[in-house]
């Protein structure tokens, strides 16, 4: 035991319990002031959830409440008795939305004044003349800004990628402009093309089976057997489609005089659409017409004739020139009305009408029958004996029927279906 420890009474206090007894009590005063803080703040707390949940339940009752009594009046609303207070609503809202537009335009006015004014004009000359524009680019410098930004676009990679990508793109097509434009590339081709397995492949690929019946379905095909009938076909239809619309208006053109002198009313303008002014055919198509047919007439009379003299003459000498004559004239008389008759009672056309595209009708609508067909030869022999002067009727008259008309009781129409009549 030490020294001082012996000579210390039962009574002396020892210095370390001393500091403990010492602190002990500010200890004990720490903790009871500690515990008073927490219940004030669990207190605090407490007092104010309360008044919380309070204020959130009485928000709702009230918010209960109000659908409660907005009920009727909500319903009213989507009633259709409240359409006129809708409409009236909507119409109140148009008119607010139309002068907020306004207003905005105003406003949008009034900038604009103000910013074209010399005054703002001056005003911005001071800014910039002052020290602000020196103040923002020492602070650019200072905290690095466009170094940051710069930093920030090259850590992203888009602009390295968009660099990449562009100086390929232009690398590339300088390549394939050199290959191309370049000698060498041009002999490859022609060596190629000159090269015995080309001429081997060829002569093989040309000789095999495939290619033949692809071939052979290629040139049967229907499309190709229409694009060359329309391929040579073409001049001669637009030919004729030309004549024929012009020759429609002379129709119209050459008995404009002759109606004027009878005192009969001008015939209707043929539309801007090229719509006819009348259905009824006019002189000048159907002259067209029955040339054509008398020009065919006379070469089907005179080769039938020449075939059959030569095969007579074989067997018999004709006798006397005058009935040779007569045989004749009776041969090609019955040409021509077997032609005409025959067209016009089985086909309702002749070749040259179908041609001017022309329709021969009865009063009805239908193509005549034979025995008015006779007739009708009968009257265009007639209209042609009497020095043409059988067709000048069609001048005059409403529906321009000539003198075999009148005595067939047959019109002749225009039919752009592609069917005709004389």
């Amino acid at each position: 035991m030490h020294e001082d420890d012996r000579l210390a009474g039962p009574d002396d206090a020892i210095p370390g319990r001393r500091s403990v007894d010492h602190e002990l009590p500010n200890l004990h005063e720490d903790q009871s002031r500690s515990r008073r803080r927490a219940d004030r703040m669990a207190g605090a707390t407490s007092g104010r959830n309360v008044v919380m949940g309070l204020a959130v339940t009485t928000g709702r009752i009230g918010a209960a409440t109000g659908r409660l009594v907005l009920f009727p009046a909500r319903v009213l609303v989507r009633s259709p008795l409240a359409g006129p207070l809708r409409g009236r609503a909507e119409s109140l809202a148009q008119t607010g939305r139309s002068a907020g537009v306004d207003a905005r335009r105003r406003l949008e006015t009034v900038a604009d004044g103000v910013l074209a004014a010399p005054e703002a004009e001056h005003v911005v000359d001071g800014v910039f003349a002052g020290a602000l524009p020196e103040a923002v680019a020492r602070s650019l410098i200072e905290h690095r800004v466009v170094e940051r930004v710069v930093a920030e676009v090259l850590a992203s990679g888009e602009l390295e990628r968009e660099i990449t990508s562009a100086r390929e793109a232009e690398r590339m097509e300088r390549l394939v402009a050199q290959v191309m434009a370049s000698p060498g590339l041009e002999r490859v081709l022609a060596d190629a093309l000159d090269s015995r397995l080309t001429l081997d492949l060829t002569d093989r690929m040309v000789r095999s089976p495939a290619f033949k019946r692809a071939l052979t379905q290629v040139v049967s095909s229907p499309e190709l057997r229409a694009a060359l009938k329309g391929q040579s076909m073409s001049f001669a239809d637009e030919l004729v489609t030309g004549i024929r619309r012009r020759l429609r208006r002379l129709d119209d053109v050459v008995e404009r005089g002759p109606r004027r002198w009878f005192r009969r009313p001008a015939r209707p303008e043929a539309a801007p659409s090229g719509e006819l002014s009348v259905p009824y055919a006019g002189i000048a198509t159907r002259g067209v017409a029955l040339a054509f047919d008398a020009a065919l007439v006379t070469m089907i009379f005179l080769t039938g004739t020449a075939v059959l003299g030569l095969v007579v003459s074989l067997v018999w000498n004709p006798g006397p020139a005058s009935i040779v004559g007569t045989v004749i004239a009776v041969a090609g008389l019955l040409v021509e009305v077997a032609y005409f008759a025959g067209f016009w009672s089985t086909a309702g056309q002749t070749p040259g009408m179908r041609l001017m595209h022309l329709r021969v009708v009865d009063g009805a609508g239908s193509r005549p029958s034979f025995g008015r067909s006779l007739v009708r030869v009968l009257g265009l022999a007639l209209a042609i004996l009497f020095l043409f002067t059988g067709f000048l009727p069609v001048l005059i008259d409403d529906r321009r029927r000539a003198l075999q008309d009148f005595l067939a009781g047959t019109i002749v129409v225009y039919d752009d279906n592609g069917s005709g009549g004389d």
